[in-house]
């Protein structure tokens, strides 16, 4: 277990968000999330699916050897 546990501060911090951001996506469950009594953690890999799995790729134009011309 070589896996950091971070607050959701620090989650918030990475991010670029308030820490509201954070807490809404563990209250929909839409992170992997790990209480430890009364303390949330999010491991860092968890975020790191999470940044993964949002990232939208650009779209590569094709270039074509023929153009129209009208």
């Amino acid at each position: 277990m070589t896996d950091r546990y971070l607050s959701v501060d620090q989650v918030a911090e990475l991010l670029g968000t308030t820490a509201r951001f954070p807490r809404r996506l563990i209250e929909e469950r839409r992170i992997r999330y790990v209480k430890v009594g009364r303390y949330v953690r999010i491991p860092e890999s968890a975020l790191h699916e999470y940044i993964a799995s949002r990232t939208v790729e650009p779209v590569r134009l094709r270039r074509t050897g023929l153009r129209r011309v009208a």
